[in-house]
């Protein structure tokens, strides 16, 4: 399961287009989120827009902390009260360092590696599901792993589950209800139909790389294959067809996205977010969120609805078999229908929404936890590019890119280069493919694709877009061939851990390297088991972020052998630190071992 973090490098998320940099702070915030703040917060348009600016300062800083600092954090979340960043920290010599690049510092007793051990210890005790446990993560303000219950649920199962985790030392919540997904011009907000079923909400903008139009929302309203969407009820005004050839949605511990393909004439993408009654938000962009943020999002059904973070990466169970990990959870309401409707931190995409209470009133006994789906993934999964701008009516491509070249390479890495391409508007960036697969996208004339296998031949392409989203015709193709050798950067362990029935297997590689890792990373494993549908796979970086390599499932067992290579994108950690591989056997009567694996940083 992935793991996106609260806080990346500034180069990194510059990169994807995601993040707060101080190039692309903007002076003000819009008037929608001043007023959705202001109303959740009860406080002043002044004092929301103090606290909105205190918010992006603490983002621009927690870009720029040291590695030092980093490396020793245990999370990180915004103050609003203090209107700073915090870190949490495990030693005294740490929280100097950050009290003196700006941020507040709180010393705790448990590491990023002891939250991640007892959140792993909690994922494998809940299994397929226990009655009544509907939510379990690390709360970082809390330096502590939670677990939510709804106490109208529980049976001997829970209790018993409940004994074993506070022996580890988890705190468990009791509530008297729990989230459950919702159901209910293409614009961020409004309403879309899947076939006769209820409505959703349009989630965000975007093309693919061919420049085709699509829109973002929730997986579960995605989940037919090759489904007719409209635009209003009673199967007229269609706009197009929903998971397209059934590889266009996800609702499992994956995550909770889908993707709507636009294909009826007249209809045409927007930027501009329906903010209900408020003054329109224009998208600039993508972010992730952090703990503290105060986030809103638009929805068919509960409109224009603002709220805190207070937790990410924490897992759902909302019954059935259906768990989902590392989602947003947040303070915001939300109501049936707002399903895969937008979240934004300022005027940037964060999120999709996948479920909550389905409650929007005054100090419920609970609270109001409305989930979302981190939109960065749902972007890279699917090579998706989000729509900015103003841009509803510019159906203009730019230019192909010119005099595409090569002008380096190493054992793991090839660097590109290209001539400008123009625009009747403008120009916003360039995406690089590595023969059919986006690599990277960059806004400048220059690329290095990383994570590349050594003497390797590979075809690069490169396509330029606009704010609209219209992508150029393909560049001439650029041949290169990385260097032999593994260049330093590759790490191993070839040490043999046996894989059991419902166990997860740890396997580290402790790395001194410098600097940061490549956004681009490359995994090479080699595994022996009985039953490849049984095996999850998944890579845990330094800072305890989850890259997914591959999932379980499936109706027959195949058997899984040899080795395997996979590329990691969206990378943002430091080279130097614990990397982990993780491997899960979520069925039984099944052997296995894990005989090695390498990565490339």
């Amino acid at each position: 399961m992935r793991r996106i973090v609260s806080v990346a490098s500034a180069a990194a998320l510059a990169a994807l287009g995601l993040g707060l940099t101080p190039a692309e702070a903007a002076p003000g915030h819009p008037d929608a989120e001043v007023a959705g703040v202001a109303a959740a917060f009860g406080l002043t348009a002044d004092q929301a827009r103090a606290q909105l600016a205190a918010q992006d300062d603490a983002h621009r800083l927690a870009a720029a902390l040291p590695a030092s600092v980093r490396a020793r954090s245990a999370g990180q979340w915004f103050d609003a009260a203090a209107g700073k960043l915090t870190v949490a920290v495990t030693s005294a010599e740490a929280a100097e360092q950050a009290r003196a690049a700006g941020a507040a510092a709180k010393v705790v007793a448990r590491s990023q590696a002891d939250l991640d051990r007892t959140d792993a210890a909690v994922r494998t005790l809940v299994g397929a599901g226990v009655p009544g446990v509907y939510g379990w993560g690390v709360d970082v303000r809390a330096n502590e792993v939670g677990v939510d219950v709804d106490r109208t649920k529980t049976t001997a199962a829970t209790e018993s589950f409940l004994s074993r985790v506070r022996e580890i030392g988890v705190r468990i919540t009791e509530t008297s209800s729990s989230p459950r997904q919702q159901s209910g011009t293409i614009q961020t907000g409004n309403p879309w139909w899947p076939g006769s079923e209820s409505n959703c909400s349009v989630g965000f903008p975007v093309t693919d790389p061919a420049g085709a139009k699509h829109f973002l929302t929730a997986g579960h309203c995605t989940n037919d294959r090759d489904q007719a969407a409209y635009g209003a009820s009673g199967q007229q005004n269609k706009i197009g067809t929903s998971n397209v050839g059934g590889t266009h949605s996800v609702n499992g511990r994956e995550g909770d996205m889908g993707v709507v393909a636009v294909t009826e004439a007249g209809w045409n993408l927007s930027a501009s977010v329906n903010t209900w009654g408020q003054p329109a938000v224009t998208l600039s962009g993508a972010a992730e969120a952090m703990v503290g943020d105060r986030v809103c999002h638009s929805g068919n059904t509960s409109h224009w609805q603002c709220g805190e973070v207070k937790y990410t990466h924490k897992s759902v169970d909302y019954g059935g078999g259906l768990v989902i990990d590392d989602l947003t959870w947040t303070t915001a309401c939300s109501l049936g229908g707002d399903s895969g409707g937008g979240w934004l931190l300022g005027d940037k995409a964060t999120g999709l929404h996948d479920g909550g209470p389905s409650q929007c009133v005054d100090n419920p006994s609970d609270g109001d936890l409305s989930l979302f789906q981190p939109v960065a993934e749902a972007l890279s999964k699917w090579g998706l590019t989000l729509v900015t701008g103003g841009g509803t009516g510019d159906t203009t491509a730019p230019s192909t890119p010119g005099n595409p070249r090569a002008t380096g390479a190493t054992s793991s890495s090839v660097s590109l280069a290209w001539d400008a391409s123009t625009d009747d508007v403008g120009v916003t960036g360039y995406d690089v493919y590595n023969g059919s697969a986006l690599a990277t996208s960059v806004a400048g004339t220059s690329a290095t694709v990383t994570g590349l296998a050594p003497d390797t031949a590979y075809t690069f392409t490169v396509k330029a877009h606009d704010a609209a989203g219209n992508a150029s015709v393909a560049s001439e193709a650029v041949a290169a061939r990385t260097q032999a050798g593994g260049g330093g950067r590759t790490l191993t362990n070839d040490t043999d851990y046996a894989i059991r029935d419902y166990q997860q297997v740890f396997s580290p590689i402790t790395s001194t390297l410098t600097g940061s890792a490549a956004a681009t990373i490359g995994v090479s494993l080699t595994i022996r088991h009985t039953c490849a549908e049984d095996l999850g796979i998944t890579l845990l970086d330094p800072r305890g972020r989850a890259y997914a390599l591959k999932y379980s499932g499936g109706s027959t067992c195949t058997p899984w052998s040899g080795a395997h290579t996979f590329t990691v994108p969206g990378v943002a950690a430091p080279a130097s630190g614990k990397w982990q591989l993780r491997v899960t056997d979520y069925g039984p009567g099944d052997t296995g071992t894990l005989d090695t694996w390498s990565v490339t940083l």
